[in-house]
């Protein structure tokens, strides 16, 4: 594994919406917005993801009306670049309603693409909302098992008190997987996330059933969360525009 990256200052998680009849002209977006973005003044690391809607992770769960771009930045001030940059003009005429996720990193352990994109933070106290990041590279004769294990933690996850938003992502429509959560507070994510038992047992049989060729967990503190929040199938009770996290 390589080694840590220094930890950026900003990361962002751009999320849109589009119509279900926009997907021939996402395709090009997809197919062709990778290198642009990544060729973007300031980003250090970017991925353009599928959504899946939240409610099995699994490759049956695919939302084509939502796409995202995870982007590590070299600082805030390129990151406000990103609506007038090729990509987020072509993302901003096709989308029907659009949301941005303010984040810095926390904790970040594993890889992604052969990279530690958010270095080794050193933690700290977070009083805010949280994001938890989960990608994995699932190697293929694994796959079946590991689908299997994934609907009991879904289907606890839906009702798991304390949680803002969830979806699926993926870089492929299959084995390039991962997952979104925002909860509103670090004690709500450390409780699904250790003490429940389906998420638990998944926990427990990944060393031994070697699901993985890659994987990263990454938790973020919230910073900001601008525009229609209803993009991430929010279900909180805060109804401002603009919800802000913080550290002690």
């Amino acid at each position: 594994m390589s080694r840590p990256e220094p930890v950026p200052e900003l990361v962002t998680l751009h999320v849109w919406r589009v119509g279900r009849t926009d997907l021939p002209r996402v395709l090009p977006r997809m197919a062709f917005g990778p290198r642009r973005l990544r060729a973007t003044e300031g980003v250090r690391f970017a991925k353009l993801l599928g959504t899946g809607t939240g409610t099995g992770f699994g490759p049956n769960d695919v939302d084509p009306t939502r796409w995202a771009a995870l982007t590590v930045w070299a600082s805030a001030e390129a990151a406000a670049g990103f609506d007038e940059s090729p990509v987020g003009r072509s993302w901003a005429r096709l989308a029907r309603a659009a949301v941005r996720l303010d984040l810095c990193p926390v904790t970040s352990r594993g890889a992604w693409s052969g990279r530690q994109p958010f270095g080794d933070p050193a933690g700290g106290r977070v009083t805010g909302p949280v994001l938890a990041l989960t990608r994995a590279r699932l190697r293929p004769r694994r796959a079946a098992t590991f689908w299997r294990a994934v609907p009991p933690v879904a289907a606890a996850l839906r009702h798991a008190p304390g949680l803002l938003a969830r979806f699926g992502v993926g870089e492929a429509p299959l084995g390039w997987q991962g997952t979104v959560s925002v909860w509103r507070d670090p004690a709500s994510l450390v409780e699904f996330a250790y003490r429940h038992p389906e998420h638990r047992a998944a926990i427990t049989r990944t060393p031994t059933e070697g699901w993985y060729a890659e994987e990263l967990f990454a938790r973020f503190e919230v910073r900001a969360v601008v525009g229609d929040r209803a993009v991430l199938d929010w279900t909180g009770d805060d109804d401002t525009e603009t919800v802000e996290g913080g550290r002690a």
